[in-house]
């Protein structure tokens, strides 16, 4: 698992269960996988993010109700709301869960630990402990992660390669204080309270 994977790697995650051998498909009579869907939010609010995720899947030489089923779930952030239809899902026996926040990400693990779970954008996997870690997640959730303090020393030499001359950052949400200091940058911490103030302090 990767904080950045590409489209099409995460999509091959989703989707794993779809490429199984033509044959066994067959032994399986009429049953096609199952995708769910778990969104902190109503159905309609997630049509966006749920019709780019199909397309994807159709890029990728899917069609719904051919190789694929879909379950859509969604309800306001509401953690009994999604821990009920968390459990709607693992009922219909779904091969693989999408979920799209941490939220909805904490209410699928509720009612499972064998169905895959697929994470869209969690906040902090590994501090949340969805993850043992981000290079081998273990259990039965993996998927994408908006950020992670792993990656903060990653994220300042991929700066440090596209800009050879860098030589002051300014980060606003927890520097990256020893990988800084190993490459020799200046970070700048920001602390910021309201959208018009910040404050900033030198960090060697």
């Amino acid at each position: 698992m990767a904080s950045a994977i590409g489209r099409r790697a995460f999509l091959g995650v989703a989707a794993s269960g779809l490429a199984a051998p033509r044959a066994a498909r067959s032994q399986r009579a009429l049953t096609i996988p199952r995708i769910g869907a778990l969104f902190p939010a109503a159905p309609a609010a997630a049509a966006p993010n749920v019709e780019a995720f199909k397309q994807g899947l159709r890029d990728l030489g899917h069609a719904e109700g051919r190789t694929y089923s879909f379950e859509l779930r969604g309800a306001a952030d509401s953690s009994d709301g999604l821990s009920r239809l968390a459990q709607e899902l693992v009922a219909l026996k779904v091969d693989v869960i999408v979920a799209s926040t941490d939220l909805a990400v904490i209410a699928a693990r509720q009612h499972t630990s064998t169905i895959p779970i697929v994470m869209t954008g969690a906040t902090d996997p590994v501090g949340t402990g969805f993850v043992a870690s981000l290079r081998q997640p273990g259990g039965n959730v993996t998927g994408l992660s908006r950020s992670s303090p792993e990656l903060s020393g990653k994220r300042l030499e991929l700066l440090r390669e596209l800009m050879p001359r860098l030589g002051r950052v300014a980060f606003v949400w927890n520097p990256a204080v020893h990988a800084a200091r190993a490459l020799r940058v200046t970070l700048l911490s920001v602390g910021v309270a309201a959208p018009r103030t910040s404050s900033a302090r030198s960090r060697p």
